[in-house]
């Protein structure tokens, strides 16, 4: 390959990169469908407003790329962090899963280069959950899927409450984790009352397994089918 090519090919490359990064903050900031094509090439520094079309084709397809992108990252590191508990075994605790699911997502919000990632695909949850499945294609959410499993065999309740208390989880984690990313954003966590506490991500832990592991109440367990 000569070097032209080699140099033509990276300088695409970059400008791919600025594009996602770009469109990453817009989105995590106000959304997918308020965010447009012409916004996200000038926030990327591009001066032809058909780049994005050019290295995309369609911000559809832009969209599914950055979902791919973070998930792999994600999925990466829970891999990682599964095999090593199911090297030991397997998972002692509810705890021991919700690290796995919480603390890859954490640590994704506190690198510059993901910023956004979390709002990102809340906000494409919310608004368009299929554009996100389609995305994921079963394939780069394996170890959150492998997480929710593992929930399911080890939560002590009737099998309606565990499944309704899984999306109940999904929700209130994806809000809390995409505040506290925008709060890092913002450079607002070490002087925040609420952000900036030693023990801030332990309660968030703390919080998200009582959401999971609480009693039923008389009146939820009344309200339970027979049988």
């Amino acid at each position: 390959m000569s070097s032209r090519r080699r140099t033509t090919r990276a300088s695409s490359e970059e400008t791919r990169n600025q594009i996602k990064v770009a469109a990453q903050l817009l989105f995590a900031r106000y959304g997918v469908d308020a965010v447009t094509v012409q916004q996200i090439v000038d926030a990327g520094g591009q001066r032809n407003n058909a780049a994005l079309h050019y290295h995309f084709g369609s911000k559809e397809e832009l969209i599914r790329q950055m979902v791919v992108d973070g998930a792999t990252v994600l999925d990466g590191r829970r891999r990682e962090m599964l095999d090593e508990i199911e090297a030991r075994g397997g998972p002692k605790s509810i705890r021991e899963v919700l690290l796995v699911l919480v603390m890859p997502v954490i640590e994704l919000g506190d690198d510059e280069r993901w910023r956004g990632y979390i709002r990102f695909t809340t906000n494409l949850q919310a608004s368009d959950p299929k554009a996100l499945r389609d995305a994921l294609n079963g394939r780069w959410n394996a170890s959150y899927v492998a997480c929710f499993n593992y929930l399911k065999t080890m939560l002590r309740l009737p099998a309606p409450i565990v499944e309704q208390r899984l999306s109940i989880f999904a929700i209130y984690a994806n809000a809390i984790l995409s505040a506290h990313e925008a709060a890092v954003e913002s450079r607002n966590t070490k002087s925040s009352r609420l952000w900036g506490q030693p023990f801030t991500i332990e309660n968030i832990l703390d919080t998200l397994e009582a959401t999971l592991t609480c009693p039923l109440s008389q009146i939820t367990s009344s309200k339970l089918p027979a049988g």
